[in-house]
């Protein structure tokens, strides 16, 4: 793998890195390349712990190359654009998801749909064109390329629009592409997490009736008053199950736990989709004669592309959506790691960067 020299990546940048399956991330110094002409460069502000960070610095799916710098729900403000930037300028607000690259040639791309390039690059722990890893938003500046820059409305808080471009976009992009975005159809939400609870936002302004699905009693007020779900399923509840069989248009099923798949096909009406945005470490079992009874599908999706998100973010401004977060420091981030490992946040935590980031 090719190395970066002090030339290549001249700025010196500082952030917080796990180095080995420990998961224990620590200060770090390292470096960026330099703005090059079609490369905007931000200081972040405030950056989201996604659960895909907590199996990364764990190399849980082991994929991982230590060092690894988390972090992809990002946003910042401009501080430099390159000679040939049109789409930002110094002082403007910036997000960044989990992707700042992609082949841009391939027919997958040119449907602007970049997050299924076979050459996607991720946010952090993957290799960039000029053969460096990439590291995420736990650090104070971030350079990158114009292209997968999302704009940031100025209504919308940047700490609560941060988690949007990781869990907004998982939950967003299905519910258009499988048709599930027309007002007065019935949707359930299976998991009340980070993507859960944004699912129910997007589909509540999109007009949808709305009935979460979950293991946790104790969760119901939470959805209803809060959220705003028209109604609740107690998923381990047989009876309540059974009175909602073959009620719903489609369900997003954001469960990354391995659980039955049986009782949620049962839910759909005829041609009813089960979307699974949630990813369980273990296969599935998929019962087949549902779905040829019900001309059912079971269908996935993984994030959006960059044009598609900047419509997801337009969308969350114009109905005033942002992710419900708990706002920490820097130094809080293990523990908050160790909190996440146990469901203990509601909904996500968002890293305040610019203030508490503070280098060695």
């Amino acid at each position: 793998m090719a190395m970066s020299s002090e030339n290549e990546h001249p700025v010196k940048a500082f952030g917080w890195a796990a180095r080995d399956s420990s998961g224990h991330l620590s200060p770090f110094k390292f470096s960026r390349r330099a703005t090059q002409e079609k490369d905007v460069t931000f200081k972040v502000l405030y950056c989201g712990i996604c659960h895909s960070d907590l199996h990364n610095v764990k190399n849980e799916w082991g994929i991982t190359s230590y060092p690894v710098i988390p972090g992809h729900e990002i946003v910042g403000v401009v501080t430099e654009v390159g000679a040939k930037v049109t789409k930002f300028k110094v002082g403007d607000k910036v997000g960044v998801g989990c992707m700042v690259g992609s082949c841009r040639s391939c027919a997958n791309c040119k449907d602007n749909l970049e997050n299924y390039c076979p050459k996607m690059i991720l946010t952090y722990g993957t290799k960039y064109y000029d053969g460096t890893i990439t590291h995420g938003g736990y650090s104070d500046i971030m350079v990158l390329d114009e292209h997968f820059g999302i704009k940031i409305p100025d209504n919308l808080p940047l700490d609560g629009s941060a988690l949007i471009l990781c869990a907004g976009i998982t939950v967003y992009s299905p519910l258009k592409y499988y048709g599930l975005d027309k007002a007065g159809m019935h949707l359930g939400v299976v998991g009340l997490g980070g993507l859960g609870h944004m699912a129910v936002k997007f589909a509540k302004a999109m007009g949808l009736k709305v009935t979460v699905i979950s293991t946790s009693p104790n969760k119901k007020k939470e959805a209803m008053e809060h959220l705003g779900a028209d109604e609740f399923l107690v998923s381990r509840n047989t009876e309540e199950m059974q009175f909602a069989m073959d009620t719903m248009d489609g369900i997003i099923d954001t469960v990354s736990a391995v659980h039955s798949l049986l009782p949620l096909i049962g839910l759909l009406k005829n041609n009813g989709k089960l979307v699974m945005v949630g990813a369980p470490e273990k296969p599935l079992e998929l019962p087949i004669m549902p779905l040829l009874l019900g001309r059912k599908i079971v269908g996935g999706s993984n994030i959006g592309g960059i044009k598609e998100t900047q419509e997801m973010i337009d969308f969350a401004a114009k109905h005033n959506i942002v992710a419900d977060i708990e706002v920490i420091p820097m130094d809080y981030v293990n523990t908050a790691m160790e909190r996440l490992s146990k469901a203990d946040v509601k909904y996500r935590f968002v890293i305040d960067i610019a203030n508490s980031l503070k280098p060695i």
